[in-house]
């Protein structure tokens, strides 16, 4: 967690939370707990890591940029 005056600690997380409320859970009201759990890794597993794409990875989704580091790992 962050601290007093130590302030970046905390941006990739809130970024991510700051996108999942706006994209995914704004508008929506889940009847239960549970089927709020699904809706978020759903956002999670089947759009954000394998198909959103990231400024920091160079335009590429996590996934992809996963893949193509420990290929370049292999080749060294």
């Amino acid at each position: 967690m962050s601290r007093r005056d130590n302030c970046h600690d905390n941006a990739v997380t809130g970024s991510f939370f700051q996108l999942l409320k706006r994209e995914r859970i704004k508008r929506r009201t889940y009847i239960d707990r549970e089927e709020a759990r699904r809706d978020v890794f759903d956002y999670i597993e089947m759009f954000y890591s394998p198909r959103r794409c990231h400024g920091y990875n160079g335009r590429l989704s996590p996934v992809e940029f996963e893949r193509r580091h420990f290929e370049r790992l292999k080749s060294v």
